[in-house]
């Protein structure tokens, strides 16, 4: 679970920034949106508005610049030049502070970035305000001589103390974070560090705008759990879905056996790949996924099917359907898995291409879910959504630049509304800021520019 995540000079937050899903202790509404850990609160749930280049996508992409440096081990050449506040001193510092909860325990993990040299990284055991944090390891870089110096509690016997020495001087690289580098490191104190890593790993999920769910529908075809609660979620929209189906065809009957070599192209790559699975993308908006299943290979699609005159059922391919209807079914695996599960879901435009009365739909479902596990944040623009049956006053940020082009963040409970107020009505008049300024819009007399033939 997220608890805060902090930026500074990181894309457009020129200035140290926090989004949090820390409740208000005034705020008396939606008592059920909070999870309660260990006697500490978070929220289930966040939305995040403004305008069109305010910033708000940019902190979700601060979040996947963080995974990527973590997981992936991303080095940080020109990091600093084209990740960094463009108004910002080339030496001020980069920073990401991020808190959160895994498996019960919560975790705080600093990083500092200079000159792309990483100056300081260093995670916690959090203590959550109520007692001391304990140091799991620290590391600092020397710009100058890159020379790093490695600390961490849980080594204290001469072993631990020799691997310390071989992580400074052997392992650890200026321009790479250790945090996932510690977990491959064959000591059992270092626990609690891989604990942390998989929230990075398996329970955080960023869905861009564009991104497709990972092998939907081989998990529409051996998950029938899945299948039913992806059908029951179809049908409520009442677009006409009445199914959805798994089509399988061997591998010769899908493509044809006229071209040998892009078949035995497909099954190299199959045989190779982790999962003895590969997608592809076939027709747009139609994704197959080609998988072993004991001795034979299968192509599977997706279709969906319609109820039409006489009640005659017709199977549909996905291409055949609207991006909205595609895109309310690659919704399926998030609203499991937070219905289900401890994940946290982080959603760019999370309203794109879909209704504004479905999507509220489907947001207000979750809203009102009180045996819901996993956290929503999304960033939108539908202003339907501003409702307080859904959302309570500190579940609701907006993002706005300020004069120096730097993105602030703020919570709609800085303005202590009373819970009956129309925030919709509000928003859409400036109360909140946040909003496109159109004052010269209507000054613009575009037929003077003439295009030069």
């Amino acid at each position: 679970m997220l608890i805060r995540l902090i930026v500074n000079n990181i894309l457009s937050f020129g200035k140290e920034q926090e989004f949090n899903m820390l409740p208000m202790p005034r705020l008396r509404t939606l008592k059920e949106h909070k999870y309660n850990i260990d006697g500490f609160d978070i929220l289930k749930m966040a939305s995040i508005y403004g305008a069109n280049g305010a910033g708000k996508s940019n902190l979700v992409k601060s979040m996947i610049i963080l995974e990527d440096l973590i997981v992936d081990e991303m080095p940080l050449i020109n990091f600093s030049k084209n990740k960094r506040f463009k108004f910002s001193d080339e030496n001020e510092p980069q920073t990401f502070i991020i808190e959160f909860v895994q498996e019960g325990k919560a975790f705080l993990y600093g990083l500092e970035i200079l000159n792309n040299i990483v100056t300081t990284e260093e995670l916690y055991l959090s203590g959550l305000g109520k007692k001391d944090n304990k140091l799991l390891f620290e590391r600092t870089t020397d710009k100058d001589s890159k020379k790093i110096i490695f600390k961490t509690p849980l080594l204290e016997d001469e072993e631990g103390k020799i691997l310390i020495k071989v992580i400074e001087k052997n392992l650890a690289k200026p321009n790479k974070t250790i945090f996932k580098l510690l977990t491959t490191l064959d000591k059992p104190e270092l626990k609690e560090i891989e604990t942390a890593l998989n929230w990075f790993k398996n329970s955080l999920v960023i869905v861009t705008p564009d991104a497709k769910p990972s092998a939907l529908v081989h998990k529409i075809d051996t998950n029938s759990n899945f299948k039913i609660f992806t059908e029951d979620l179809m049908k409520s929209f009442h677009i006409g879905i009445n199914r959805v189906e798994v089509e399988k065809k061997t591998l010769k009957e899908f493509f044809g056996e006229n071209d040998l070599k892009k078949l035995d192209k497909i099954i190299e790559e199959l045989d190779s790949s982790k999962n003895k699975m590969i997608g592809l993308q076939i027709n747009g908006n139609q994704e197959v996924i080609i998988a072993r299943e004991h001795d034979d290979i299968y192509v599977k699609k997706l279709q969906v099917s319609h109820i039409g005159k006489d009640n005659k059922e017709v199977m549909f391919d996905l291409d055949e359907e609207s991006d909205g209807t595609i895109r309310l079914l690659d919704f399926a695996p998030a609203f499991q898995d937070i219905a289900m599960n401890r994940k946290v879901y982080i959603i760019d435009e999370i309203e794109r291409s879909i209704h504004p009365l479905l999507i509220k739909e489907l947001i207000s479902k979750f809203s009102k879910d009180n045996q819901s596990n996993g956290q929503l944040i999304f960033t939108t623009h539908e202003s339907n959504l501003l409702d307080q049956s859904i959302f309570r006053q500190d579940e609701i940020w907006f993002a706005e630049k300020d004069k120096s082009g730097s993105t602030d963040l703020y919570s709609l409970s800085d303005y202590k509304e009373h819970n009956t107020i129309d925030i919709r009505k509000g928003y859409l008049l400036g109360r909140y800021g946040s909003i496109p300024f159109l004052g010269n819009l209507k000054d613009l007399n575009w037929h003077d520019y003439e295009i030069e033939k």
